[in-house]
């Protein structure tokens, strides 16, 4: 799976802690903070739909299209979590995910999925590393 970029990742925070909302309600609550215009929004999340990242969910009483999350929350940050952690900080073994426990992003028992995500492909990898010996 793709990782989503910086621009993707506030749209998919925002959408999966808000639920289905209006590209211009999208827009009024993250656009700002970015320096985006609605145009901008609307272009991001025009490519997140076209990644499957995102969907149309129906239509307000204006005909605005709703958009919700596609991805999934928890398996999404737990790829960044391990992208950042083995390719950037070079880190090795299990991973504690235990350090996330004050994202708000995170209920305890997404923390606990997330340990399970960011550990089993470990688990994955070294298996692997054995079988060529």
């Amino acid at each position: 799976m793709s990782k989503p970029n910086a621009s993707e990742l506030v749209i998919l925070k925002y959408l999966w802690s808000a639920g289905r909302r209006t590209a211009r309600e999208i827009h009024e609550a993250v656009g700002p903070q970015q320096g985006w215009q609605l145009s901008t929004t609307r272009t991001v999340i025009n490519r997140m739909e076209a990644k499957n990242w995102v969907k149309r969910d129906g239509e307000s009483p204006d005909a605005a299209a709703f958009y919700v999350a596609v991805l999934d929350r928890v398996e999404t940050l737990g790829g960044l979590v391990r992208q950042l952690t083995r390719q950037v900080l070079d880190l090795k073994g299990p991973l504690p995910a235990a350090l996330f426990a004050d994202s708000p992003h995170l209920s305890d028992a997404e923390l606990d999925e997330l340990d399970a995500i960011i550990n089993a492909a470990e688990d994955r990898e070294n298996a692997k590393k054995d079988n060529k010996k």
